[in-house]
């Protein structure tokens, strides 16, 4: 049996795409939550695994030529596992180049962008007390999120999948836009994205990949709670400086 590879994850749809990989490929893993709302994203430990301070990230003890090698990027991590199992992720050149510029469209545009929109309607009310502000962002933001949902129905409209065959292109966009309606997107109006969903999501294992850490999402703080606000704080108040402590906080050896 191979070694458990460790992921460091949170309930996040970027960890969620790794989850999902990880089941579709039958590759064992032991989930190692990185509690983001307590700021665990910034201690020395994971900023050695993950220099960008952000989860997912995955060590995988039997990497190439059977050493162990560490990844961060939800991006490169799947395309590591495709190359890793020969599955999802195809070989020749021109079947290879169409899965991956859909996964670095989600990476560039879907993740980012329904990422910004998430934090204009549930974070940053908690940061700036200027409603003209958080409407013009909210909406700047609503807009790209239903147009990349075009975007994203347009390629669908007769097509299974986005890249040909079931891929991890179809794994690193799934969750999110699984979570468009929570971002007030009207589904109804993108019917190929619906129908696509529904495809994707009734597999098992992205049903069992989904379920990864649904218990922490109970951890989140209430909104408008001073919790909330700490938490806020936490994960957005980082800059260069921050970052560059928490590296000075490190071992010679790490």
């Amino acid at each position: 049996m191979s070694a458990l590879i460790d992921v460091y994850l949170w309930a996040t749809p970027n960890s969620w795409k790794v989850t999902i990989a990880l089941e579709e490929m039958g590759l064992p893993y032991n989930a190692k939550p990185v509690a983001i709302i307590k700021g665990e994203q910034f201690k020395p430990e994971f900023l050695a695994l993950s220099p960008n301070n952000r989860i997912p990230a995955i060590i995988d003890p039997q990497g190439p030529d059977g050493a162990p090698v560490s990844v961060f990027e939800s991006g490169a991590i799947l395309s590591y596992l495709g190359r890793k199992t020969g599955q999802f992720y195809p070989t020749d050149e021109r079947s290879r180049t169409e899965v991956e510029q859909w996964l670095f469209w989600q990476m560039a545009g879907v993740g980012p962008m329904f990422g910004q929109a998430s934090h204009f309607r549930n974070y940053a009310p908690s940061l700036v007390d200027d409603p003209a502000r958080i409407e013009y962002s909210t909406r700047r933001y609503d807009n790209e999120v239903s147009r990349l949902l075009g975007v994203l129905d347009g390629r669908l409209s007769g097509r299974r999948f986005v890249a040909g065959d079931y891929s991890i292109a179809d794994m690193a966009i799934y969750p999110w836009a699984a979570y468009a309606g929570h971002l007030g997107q009207d589904l109804g109006a993108f019917p190929h994205v619906q129908v696509w969903l529904k495809r994707v999501g009734t597999r098992p294992a992205v049903i069992r990949g989904m379920a990864v850490g649904s218990d922490l999402q109970r951890s989140t703080p209430p909104a408008g709670s001073p919790e909330q606000r700490e938490f806020v704080k936490a994960l957005f108040g980082q800059n260069a400086q921050s970052v560059a402590s928490a590296r000075a906080q490190q071992s010679p050896s790490s």
